[in-house]
């Protein structure tokens, strides 16, 4: 016999495992059941695992074709975009009805939409062009249910007229008075007093022409020997005397001072106003019992006046007096006649105001206008 080495024993094939070899494979196991759980329970991971996962095992809900997905939109983490959705809708695919169509800007307002999914604008086939903010509002202020209000003119308010305490209601001038007087043309005196029968001299009625026609001053005054520079009716006459109401005498004499007669009063008017002399002045004049004291280079004048309707006589309409010196009454009623005339004031029904035929007028209504200005001419 030979002295060798006892043989080592010949392992066997049913040796149990370790205990540090079970501790690995446990460990393993963990392991990959920690990460399959981790990376199930995250939706929005980069990972794309929905192929590991059936149809009926997906958390996420189905969203049809040509369907937009209901606004608020889920939670996603910055950064952060599954793969089969669009992040954001271009401005043309979305579409939110019954509501003003303004424009956003912020980026944060989005629309969740498959690839495939198609979106047909309602209101224009035509892709739309960004609107700045300022262009989109001005068709919703034009298109507003509330009307542009334009400031309407402001009427005119008349004050009443002046009550004088020596005219009476039933003085047959009242109504004359009264017109000139709410309109600032006639004035009283401190006394609250008319004098209706005072006599008016030539300076006095420039004044009231003045204020009733606001004729336009004179370019080359005239400068009267007996009118001062500094007389209170200098810019009145001359006013006057430029618009042709008026003139001098000879030697540059005015005489201010001087009462006025009646047929002065309407020999003016009809010279200011530019009336036409009519072609039947004798048929005209008939009218008046004492036609034959009109002076003969007022005839032509007189007649136009009563064609025209200036001459208002009283008592008697078919009595001119024209030699008679012109009271305040008086003249207030032709100056009164002559606005109608030029279209300025309405006329007012009077027996006492004089036409071609002897019949007194009958009252048409005539446009309101304004009393400053001259007077248009007519015939």
């Amino acid at each position: 016999m030979t002295n060798r080495p006892p043989s080592e024993p010949e392992s066997s094939q049913r040796t149990a495992l370790g205990f540090d070899e079970f501790i690995a494979i446990l460990v393993a196991f963990a392991t990959i059941g920690a990460i399959l759980f981790w990376s199930l329970s995250r939706r929005d991971s980069s990972w794309n695992l929905n192929g590991l996962l059936s149809p009926s095992s997906t958390p996420s809900r189905s969203v049809q074709p040509n369907q937009v997905l209901p606004f608020p939109t889920p939670k996603v983490e910055p950064n952060v975009v599954p793969n089969n959705v669009l992040p954001y809708s271009t401005p043309e695919a979305v579409v939110e009805p019954k509501t003003p169509s303004f424009p956003t800007d912020s980026a944060t307002s989005s629309r969740a939409v498959l690839p495939s999914a198609q979106i047909i604008p309602t209101q224009s086939s035509q892709p739309q062009k960004p609107v700045s903010s300022s262009a989109a509002l001005e068709p919703s202020i034009t298109s507003s249910a509330l009307p542009l209000v334009t400031p309407a003119k402001q009427k005119s308010i008349i004050p009443p007229p002046i009550a004088f305490n020596d005219v009476p209601n039933n003085f047959w001038g009242r109504r004359f008075i009264d017109v000139l007087s709410s309109r600032g043309i006639l004035k009283g005196f401190p006394d609250y007093s008319f004098r209706p029968n005072q006599p008016v001299n030539r300076a006095e009625f420039a004044a009231i022409l003045q204020k009733a026609l606001e004729q336009e001053p004179s370019k080359t005054a005239i400068a009267f020997q007996d009118v001062p520079a500094k007389f209170w009716a200098t810019p009145a006459i001359d006013r006057a005397i430029s618009a042709g109401f008026l003139k001098g005498y000879p030697k540059k004499t005015f005489k201010p001072q001087q009462n006025i007669t009646r047929v002065q009063v309407l020999v003016a008017l009809v010279s200011g106003l530019n009336l036409k002399a009519p072609t039947s002045q004798n048929q005209i004049l008939s009218v008046y019992k004492d036609a034959k004291d009109i002076p003969t280079y007022a005839t032509s004048k007189i007649a136009a006046a009563t064609a025209n309707g200036l001459v208002v006589n009283y008592p008697n309409p078919q009595i001119l007096a024209p030699n008679k010196v012109a009271t305040r009454a008086e003249v207030a009623a032709m100056i009164h006649q002559a606005l109608v005339k030029g279209g300025k004031l309405e006329g007012i029904s009077s027996q006492n105001i004089v036409r071609a035929g002897g019949v007194s007028p009958k009252v048409s209504p005539t446009p309101k206008q304004n009393l400053k200005g001259n007077l248009s001419t007519g015939g």
